[in-house]
């Protein structure tokens, strides 16, 4: 067996180990002196800073090498050649919005910039001016932040930034373009509504063509594209729980059904008594108006494609008015108007999804449940349910605190 080379490394007084070595690539003096390996971790054995020393020495020789074949292009053309050949099978939507950005901000700042001349500071300072002088909200912000990061993978992915440049500018943590600081202004927190908001919302969708619509954002947490993508077949009333594997969108025009943007998305909700019962009299209702209103069901439906690219009938989504006509997420545009003017309260679809997980959550749901519930991604995010305030959760810690 061939003995490694122990030469370069040595244990500190700490006990640790540490290496160091001295190269010369191309005519240029290269020294290293670490004591963590590639992932940071600290060295605890002589053979670990053995591998450690030898896989810096093959990093810094291949970092060499590839330095030497770097190409420069210009930030136009990184992109360009991305939509090309590195975005196949990306979302629709997701290619729209990326286009929008391109061709609307980052382009005429900076597309005809060399990627390679581009620093961190020019990156912050943009996204700053975005946000505090444009006023543009910080959610959409981060979509230029995840942008940037886009380009710049891309670029060094196709050789067109050194790892050096591309570490700086996405990588390391002291250095890497990011967001600038969020104004106290800035409303990221959950939208609940309260008890007395829900009864109020509650009687106003009664008996509209929307209450379909509003109570499954209610009891269910949906959100809006998965509401009105909802087809009868994913409707278990038997069982009390809904399928979510589609959700509706526009494409080019067209309305269409098309797979959730995660994983995590396609999931298996659970009704309550009250949603069951409901589900139970609309299918009935349903089974009237096939009847009542076939010849008018007959010229109103509509073909819309499928996810599986076929074609069906908008009479086969949930979300149908009795004669056939098609509801979108555009049904709710007149009830927010009318419930702001008449109930004097900020109304939007996504707060209903903002108050059934807070709902859940005050209600001590297991954290992973309601995750699930949700179709959330990241456990994370649903745990920002239970670290919201809301009022019910402000008049139980005031009831405890009077037993103290």
């Amino acid at each position: 067996m061939t003995k490694r080379n122990n030469a370069g490394v040595y244990q500190k007084s700490n006990g640790f180990w540490e290496y160091r070595f001295t190269i010369v690539v191309d005519g240029q003096q290269i020294s290293r002196k670490k004591s963590t390996d590639e992932f940071g971790n600290k060295l605890k054995t002589k053979s670990e800073a053995i591998r450690a020393r030898e896989a810096a020495i093959f990093k810094a020789r291949t970092d060499r090498e590839r330095q030497r074949e770097i190409k420069r292009k210009k930030v136009k053309e990184v992109f360009q050649e991305y939509c090309e050949k590195g975005r196949n099978g990306k979302a629709y939507n997701t290619i729209l919005k990326q286009d929008s950005l391109w061709k609307n901000h980052i382009k005429e700042r900076f597309g005809d910039r060399f990627i390679d001349e581009i620093s961190v500071a020019e990156i912050d300072d943009y996204l700053s001016e975005l946000y505090y002088i444009d006023g543009l909200s910080f959610s959409y912000v981060e979509s230029f932040l995840k942008m940037f990061y886009l380009i710049f993978g891309q670029a060094y992915s196709r050789n067109y930034l050194d790892v050096d440049t591309y570490n700086k500018l996405c990588l390391n943590k002291g250095t890497k373009i990011s967001m600038p600081k969020l104004k106290t202004e800035d409303d990221t927190d959950i939208v609940a509504f309260s008890r007395e908001e829900l009864a109020l919302l509650d009687e106003y969708f009664k008996g509209t063509n929307a209450e379909t619509a509003y109570l499954l954002g209610r009891y269910c947490g949906l959100r809006i594209n998965e509401t009105f993508g909802l087809k009868w077949n994913n409707v278990n009333i038997e069982n009390g729980t809904i399928t979510i594997d589609r959700q509706m969108q526009y494409q080019e025009g067209l309305i269409k059904l098309v797979a959730p943007k995660t994983k995590n998305a396609n999931r298996t909700i659970y009704m309550n008594e009250k949603l069951k019962r409901y589900f139970i009299e609309l299918s009935a209702r349903r089974r009237q108006d096939e009847i009542q209103f076939a010849a008018l069901r007959e010229q109103n439906q509509r073909f819309i494609e499928d996810v599986d690219g076929q074609k069906i009938y908008s009479t086969e989504l949930v979300n149908c008015l009795p004669n056939g006509k098609i509801q979108t997420n555009n049904s709710f545009k007149y009830p927010t108007r009318e419930i702001k003017s008449r109930l004097n309260i900020q109304f939007k679809y996504h707060y209903l999804r903002h108050t059934y997980g807070t709902l859940m959550a005050e209600m001590n749901t297991p954290a992973h449940l309601l995750c699930n519930q949700m179709g959330h991604g990241n456990i994370n995010v649903t745990q920002r349910y239970y670290l919201a305030i809301s009022k019910t959760g402000i008049d139980i810690l005031k009831k405890n605190l009077n037993q103290i």
